[in-house]
Order: C-alpha cells, then structure tokens, then sequence
C-alpha cells in the first residue's frame, strides 16, 4: 500500500521536477561561469566595497524599522477583532503585488523634493531622495509586507488561551504581549525579518527611482552590467546569491523551532 502511494506522486513529482529544474538551473549554471579568480578583486573594489556597505547599513536600518513597526501591526490584524481588518490587511499585500518602479514613483511623488512630505523636509535642509534615508524609505516600502504577514501568521498560531490565562492572572494587554505571546511567536516572526532584510538587500526597482546615489549593490551590479557587460556584473551577483543562501539556511533553521511553547533542548516555556 505505501508503495503504491509512493508511485502515484510520480506525476506530481515529474510535473513539479520541471519547475524546480527552472529554478535551480542559473543557479549552478552561474557557479561554473564565474571567474572565480576574479571574484575577489571585483567585489573590493572601491565602489563595490562602497556599494555592499550602503546596502548593509540601510538594510539593516530598514529591517529594524520594519521590525518595529510591523510585528505590533501583526499582531493588531491577528488579535484585534474591528470593521475594516480585511482592507487594512489588504492594503498591507500591495507592495509586494505593485511593480517596484511604480512603488519608486509612488515614494517620489510623496517624498521627492516637490512632494507633499519631502517638500517640508526640504524646507527643514533634509533631502531624502538620492540620500541613505530614500534609500530606507524605498527598502521599507518593498519589504515591510514580509514581517507584517509573517508577525500576523505567527501570532495566529499561538494558543489564544495562553493569552487568555494571562490575563485572568491580571497581566494587561502590553504585558501578555511581552511575555507570553511574543516570545511564543518569535520564531515565525525571525523568519519574516529574516527575508525581508534579504527582500531589502535585493530591492532595486523602487531604490533605482528614490536614491539611485549613493548605490546599493543591486544599482551598482546594474551599472556594471550596462557598462561593463555581464561578465563585471557576475561576482556581484554571486555575492547576493550567497547572502540570499546564507538567509534562506536561517529561515529554515528557524523554521524549525516549534510555536506551541517549547524551545529545542529546554523544558517548556511557561508563563511568567
């Protein structure tokens, strides 16, 4: 019997075996076309150096923006019972479904120099486009999407009666939060910050459009790729590759650890 169930995923698996073919096939094709000789010195080069620390620092602002901000707005859409959740969750998906030159309009039209917000800010001497700060704004935009719904779903698997026992003991809302339901849901929510900092590393689109100076690394693996030809723009594209296997590995190993209050190798979590 679970050899006849096993051959009647054949179908499936010759059918899916062709996309995930597709898939990994650039993947290894660009591993045996890198000069691999040549990698270092392309990626220290000065402007490349200059390149992978901007896109490191803004990622890394941006990220913990997100992370601010997004995980409490998770978990407002998963908790919080109110007229309208479905639009405001709606609202959250558009990014990631509008093209990113189109969401790089959107943040010039807001905060360019003419903008409703970056004119007063111009007023104030603060420039936020071309500057590390529109590049934040663009990352934001892009990427925010991925913690939101990852806080929202993690916060939705976590047992509402733990909640509820907490509060019973007499905790407030911000202190069940803090100690029961976070906690819980952090490993859900690490894999959701985890790709949306790669999401940001990536992101080019809208950044092309907000800030393209100083240049990310994917605005620099585009000027090297028009400039140069493909073979300059490989070893950055190698180096984003490896950073994107590096995160995927995390999420993954986070995936791992179980949202139903026990931690790997450690007794039971309990509420405090």
């Amino acid at each position: 019997m679970r050899r006849r169930m096993e051959y009647g995923f054949l179908p499936f698996a010759l059918l899916g075996g062709v996309l995930l073919f597709y898939l990994a096939a650039p993947l290894l094709y660009l591993l045996f076309q890198v000069d691999w000789r040549g990698v270092s010195a392309a990626l220290s080069d000065a402007r490349a150096v200059r390149a992978i620390r901007v896109s490191l620092l803004t990622s890394t602002v941006s990220t913990a923006a997100m992370t601010l901000l997004g995980v409490p707005l998770g978990y407002v859409l998963a908790r919080a019972r109110f007229r309208g959740r479905r639009f405001l969750t709606g609202l959250v998906f558009v990014p990631m479904v509008l093209p990113p030159l189109v969401g790089g309009v959107l943040l010039l039209l807001l905060f360019g120099p003419y903008g409703l917000a970056g004119a007063r800010f111009e007023a104030h001497g603060i420039t936020l486009v071309n500057s590390l700060k529109g590049i934040v704004l663009a990352q934001v935009f892009v990427a925010a999407p991925y913690v939101v719904i990852a806080a929202r779903s993690a916060f939705e698997a976590v047992d509402e009666q733990l909640e509820q026992a907490a509060a019973t003991l007499g905790d407030s809302r911000w202190r069940t939060f803090r100690r029961v339901s976070l906690p819980l849901a952090w490993p859900g929510i690490a894999a959701g910050v985890t790709l949306a900092w790669v999401r940001t590393l990536g992101e080019f689109g809208a950044t092309l459009v907000v800030a393209y100076h100083p240049n990310t690394v994917p605005v620099f693996l585009w000027v090297q790729l028009t400039g140069e030809g493909l073979s300059a723009a490989l070893p950055l594209a190698l180096f984003l590759v490896a950073l994107a296997a590096v995160a995927m590995a995390a999420i993954f190993l986070l995936g791992r650890l179980p949202l139903t209050g026990t931690r790997p190798g450690r007794e039971p979590l309990r509420i405090p």
